[in-house]
């Protein structure tokens, strides 16, 4: 097939890394692949405002680095030379476009039948939680086959948007990579989590139940990694030890030293840390966003928490950190055992399917056949 992917900024987000993967692995089976991204700029004021009013903080535009998930793959993205809409001129004829985000959705919709069948891989509802806005819910409303990654951007399509034809392909790891050995708890209690200033991602939660944890466990070791320098709104203390961009095998080493991975996001799509953890047999404590209610198994490899709940964070926290070591050790198991239940050769059978029906029913009704164990 010919398939054309229309990225926004192809950076270092959890969601780019998604497609990457895709674009990457496609392409190695025989697909003729092509990635259409825009460029880097600085927030436009308007979007500056609604930020302020959402948070209270005046965003920042920081320095757009060099680096993509895109870095080291067979696919490489053609980046426009300006913030501009991508069309018709922009892209070869194909079997299959999809739009990659919300703000690319109307490009797509806009192109020339010779273009593809028209589609959009969905990977969040990019809103604060119970808020709607009435442009993304535009877009979902297009004539574009939507692509989801959890149950709960499925169940969205179906019940807010009357749409019941829908792909559903969970993120997963790769286990070959994201792998420890049968360990037991860390000597001193260590606790990891991803550092991102952006409001939905929960980093003050995150902050607030750590500093509390360590009130009940005063050796506490936290280790944080992050794709960016931290953030003068959101500083660290002098407690936690933060890596900036490390490498893939710095973040499997930090999952592996880690007694249990904490997620206080108020809303994801997916957020492939969690099993990204599991598969270096890290149980997880969450709250209840994206993936997590899909892969977490309460009492079993983690903990689900009530969004912006942080009292019941830091007591599932202290759950795992406190637990025996036997009971401990079957938590590990099973979390590896939920990561290993289902790889991105499993996920990527599953987008192509999802594309090769697209690109021949172009609209018709169409269900994907099969799920993964877990979801």
């Amino acid at each position: 097939m010919r398939i054309t992917f229309v990225l926004p900024y192809s950076g270092l987000s959890g969601g780019i890394r998604v497609i990457a993967i895709y674009a990457d692995r496609l392409h190695r089976r025989g697909h003729k692949v092509t990635v259409v991204s825009i460029p880097r700029t600085q927030i436009a004021l308007t979007t500056k405002i609604r930020i302020l009013i959402r948070t209270g903080r005046w965003p920042s535009d920081g320095i757009a680095p060099s680096y993509s998930h895109f870095d080291g793959t067979a696919v490489r993205p053609f980046v426009l030379e300006t913030n501009r809409a991508v069309t018709d001129n922009d892209v070869p004829d194909g079997d299959v476009i999809l739009a990659t985000f919300w703000r690319t959705g109307p490009w797509v919709a806009a192109m020339s039948p010779d273009k593809g069948a028209k589609a959009i891989f969905l990977q969040g509802y990019e809103t604060s939680p119970n808020e709607w806005d009435p442009h993304i819910d535009g877009v979902w409303r297009l004539p574009l086959r939507k692509i989801v990654v959890a149950n709960w951007l499925k169940e969205l399509a179906k019940t807010r948007f009357f749409d019941n034809n829908v792909f559903c392909v969970p993120n997963s790891v790769d286990t070959t990579f994201f792998n420890a050995p049968h360990r037991g708890k860390q000597i001193r209690p260590t606790v990891g989590f991803l550092y991102n200033p952006i409001h939905l991602k929960g980093v003050d939660i995150s902050l607030a139940v750590l500093s509390a944890t360590r009130e009940a466990i005063a050796d506490l070791r936290v280790i944080a990694f992050g794709g960016e320098p931290v953030s003068k709104d959101f500083p660290l203390p002098d407690w936690i030890e933060f890596h900036c961009r490390p490498t893939q095998e710095e973040i499997r080493r930090i999952y592996s030293t880690c007694d249990v991975w904490l997620c206080g996001s108020r809303q994801e799509g997916f957020h492939l840390p969690p099993l990204e953890a599991m598969a270096c047999r890290c149980p997880v404590v969450s709250t209840r966003v994206g993936g997590s209610r899909d892969i977490i198994k309460p009492g079993k490899n983690g903990f689900l928490a009530d969004v912006a709940d942080p009292d019941q964070l830091k007591r599932y926290l202290l759950q795992v950190l406190n637990t025996d070591e036997d009971t401990w050790r079957e938590m590990s198991d099973s979390a590896v055992f939920t990561a290993q239940e289902y790889t991105w050769e499993d996920a990527t059978d599953l987008f192509e399917k999802a594309l090769t029906d697209i690109a021949g029913v172009r609209g018709e009704t169409t269900e994907l056949s099969s799920t993964p164990n877990h979801i």
